[in-house]
């Protein structure tokens, strides 16, 4: 812990945006870099306060607004928030062609450690969508319900596993087995899955270190998620020994059919279970 905590550094910038009084932006050292993080206090001077740290999805930021509604509704309900985006994305160092979901997990674990040092930090939990989801159920099973409090599953996207396996992510078709570059091109956004990333999700055991972790669990999918089959937040909430699931019919990955009632959902379950 003391080797993590010494390689951390904050460069606080109190900042006020919409999203929120009491709002901070500052950046923790990562797994590829500075990452961009933002902090939402209720109140600014008080002594304890549970944290819950949000993570984004694959190609996604910090600021997209689910993660910005949750953040708000954990605010007005006296919970901190703190979200930031992973290696490779948003405002944070490194390149997206670098991310790997390990990468992912040592930037959460960075982060982890990183509130572990504040005094003022009550208990942790953590809250994740899409790849986010599946970077906070791994770690999770690593740290245990010693470390994290509570998890919140929103679309986890365990399926990145098997659309590595097939050759198919995003919409790009590759051979697993036979790559001959450092990257293959997505379709959106100039942006490059590197060859670590699909080698690395090819041998990720999901679901066998993600169901370690013994405390409660929440998974939120939509019935017409067609990035990320709502079966596989079922196989999660099937695993676990404490956990509920919430499915939302006519709902999309992104929740953008009803964004603030999944966000709504997933606050008042954290007040629940902080």
């Amino acid at each position: 812990m003391q080797k993590i905590l010494a390689t951390l550094f904050i460069t606080a910038a109190a900042t006020f945006s919409g999203y929120g009084q009491n709002a901070e932006s500052f950046t923790i050292k990562g797994s590829e870099g500075a990452l961009y993080a933002e902090l939402q206090k209720p109140q600014a001077d008080a002594q304890k306060m549970p944290l819950v740290i949000i993570c984004h999805g694959f190609s996604d930021n910090c600021n997209s607004q689910l993660l910005t509604d949750i953040a708000d509704d954990l605010q007005r309900d006296g919970i901190a928030s703190l979200r930031f985006d992973f290696n490779g994305h948003g405002r944070s160092e490194g390149r997206f062609q670098d991310m790997t979901v390990p990468n992912e997990i040592q930037d959460l674990k960075n982060v982890i450690a990183w509130a572990q040092s504040q005094p003022w930090v009550e208990s942790i939990s953590l809250l994740g969508h899409s790849q986010g989801g599946v970077v906070v159920s791994m770690t999770a099973g690593e740290l245990g319900d010693k470390v994290i409090s509570s998890i919140v599953l929103m679309a986890p996207a365990a399926v990145l596993r098997d659309d590595a396996l097939r050759g198919n992510t995003m919409g790009v078709q590759y051979d697993p087995w036979n790559l001959t570059g450092d990257y293959v091109q997505l379709p959106f956004g100039g942006l490059k899955l590197g060859r670590k990333y699909i080698e690395s999700a090819i041998n990720l055991r999901i679901y066998e270190t993600a169901l370690n972790y013994t405390g409660p669990v929440l998974v939120i999918h939509g019935t017409h998620d067609r990035v990320v089959p709502y079966t596989y937040g079922e196989r999660y909430n099937q695993g676990y020994q404490n956990s509920s699931i919430k499915l939302i019919p006519g709902e999309d990955h992104s929740f953008s059919v009803s964004t603030s009632e999944a966000a709504r959902y997933a606050a008042d379950w954290l007040v629940r279970n902080h």
